[in-house]
């Protein structure tokens, strides 16, 4: 069984989001514990664990003894059992959510726990149960809706864009709309290339829609009931060969910031900013790299919107050179944004050409030798920071 803890190191000895929680700002409004019914009280208390010292586990309390191990969609259904018990406005929407515990699990056990009412299996209609999930949320509600595969919700664009993004702006500020909009996406194994959809590049421009990617059990769970307890509709993007990896998370409850990227391995030479799957790939090129005696320093970015300029710009200022690392289409992805964005705030302290390391603009084979093509592999890491550093 594949594990994360292994890939774990450092995070930010600084936290970006904890002045915000005391304030009442719309940005402040994602990272704060929600205004909350008598059944929260006392008890959504925020653990600022992505503010522990950078010499400190990242997960901090990956290594108390009494943590549990759980698999990744485990933290993620974990999240919605304890939101849900927390609070009776949380629901979630989907097809076979319910009974059959949705297509990866993530969903198992809740309608016996919850009802059928609070966890509603929908028709195959994206469009409908996302309209219905912003209705939802409009009238007080926390829906939580499950896209079965993230190339699905493409169905449910306009309700995302118009709707979902736009409400709280196009009602003079009326109405609040606490979604949640989950599901599996990314190159699978031979999943073809409708199932390997990666939606980020499609999302990232549309007002009023915050957007995060976990990568491991721990911080599934702190995003999930982050995005949860949001005042703001948020994406949270799982990658679909992630679910089974296996970490120790801790039996209290926490809470991570939807705006902060984690340090995972501190460095020298070259900042690495990625997310999601390819955080692996980047720890497999990582170990080759220090045997050649580079020193990377690797920042798993989470939030893809907005980006944690604070933490990544502190570690080009030290390094002076970046490589960003993403499975998201190389034209108008993630990865042109994010190096648009360094490039406006942080280029007098570049010595080097940003490089970004991008999945081949073609629709995902079937065939796994040429998928495997299409998407980034450790070698080519290894070779970009070598010329990075030249």
């Amino acid at each position: 069984m594949a594990t994360a803890s292994s890939l774990r190191a450092a995070a930010p000895s600084t936290a970006p989001c904890a002045a915000l929680r005391s304030t009442s700002t719309a940005a402040a409004r994602s990272v704060r514990v929600a205004p909350a019914p008598a059944a929260r009280a006392g008890r959504g208390r925020l653990v600022a664990r992505a503010a522990a010292k950078a010499d400190a586990p990242s997960s901090a309390a990956a290594s108390k003894s009494d943590g549990h191990e759980v698999l990744l969609f485990e933290a993620l259904r974990e999240a919605l059992i304890e939101e849900m018990k927390l609070d009776p406005t949380v629901c979630v929407f989907g097809e076979d959510v319910g009974h059959y515990g949705g297509s990866y699990k993530v969903t198992k056990g809740l309608a016996d726990m919850f009802g059928d009412l609070r966890v509603l299996d929908t028709p195959i209609a994206e469009n409908s149960f996302t309209g219905m999930g912003v209705g939802a949320g409009m009238k007080g509600l926390r829906p939580v809706v499950e896209g079965m595969n993230m190339g699905f919700l493409l169905l449910a664009y306009n309700q995302i864009s118009n709707n979902c993004g736009m409400l709280h702006y196009t009602s003079g500020g009326q109405f609040k709309i606490p979604l949640v909009i989950r599901g599996p996406g990314g190159v699978g194994r031979q999943l073809g290339a409708e199932h390997s959809q990666r939606l980020e590049s499609y999302f990232q421009s549309i007002p009023g829609l915050q957007m995060v990617a976990c990568s491991t059990p721990y911080n599934a769970k702190g995003l999930m009931k982050a995005a949860i307890r949001s005042e703001n509709p948020v994406v949270l993007f799982e990658h679909v060969l992630l679910y089974n990896l296996k970490e120790k998370i801790p039996n209290e409850e926490y809470v991570l910031c939807l705006e902060e990227a984690e340090m995972v391995r501190p460095g020298e030479h070259v900042t690495i900013l990625t997310y999601s799957r390819m955080r692996y790939h980047v720890m497999q090129a990582a170990k080759t790299l220090v045997n050649k005696g580079y020193d990377p320093e690797v920042i798993d970015i989470r939030s893809l919107k907005p980006f944690d300029l604070h933490t990544i710009g502190n570690s080009i200022k030290k390094t002076h050179r970046v490589l960003i690392v993403e499975e998201c289409m190389r034209t108008g992805g993630i990865g042109a944004s994010l190096r648009s964005a360094i490039i406006d705030n942080f280029w007098d302290y570049l010595d080097a050409p940003i490089m970004c390391l991008s999945s081949q603009d073609v629709p995902t084979p079937y065939a796994s030798t040429l998928e495997d093509a299409t998407v980034v592999q450790p070698a080519q890491i290894v070779a970009a920071v070598e010329q990075i550093c030249q």
